[in-house]
């Protein structure tokens, strides 16, 4: 997915994974993805995507500060 946010492109082909986060199993409609990605510049953002009845009805992606990241990660672990 790539997204234009503030005149910066975000997108997760172009970008590392730095830690990636899944509940339920493929195709139920509770799960969900969360996966936050670094760019070549050093810009973090969260993806986010599942299934119909989940959190993330829908894909999208939000940037995020170095200290959000780092946040997100502790409490993902």
């Amino acid at each position: 997915m790539k997204k234009i946010i503030c005149k910066k492109t975000y997108d997760t082909e172009l970008s590392s994974v730095v830690h990636k986060v899944t509940s339920g199993f493929f195709g139920d409609p509770c799960g969900y993805e969360e996966t936050l990605y670094v760019t070549a510049d050093g810009f973090y953002f969260l993806y986010t995507n599942g299934g119909c009845d989940s959190i993330y009805p829908e894909e999208s992606i939000k940037r995020m500060s170095k200290a959000a990241a780092t946040e997100w990660i502790e409490s993902h672990k």
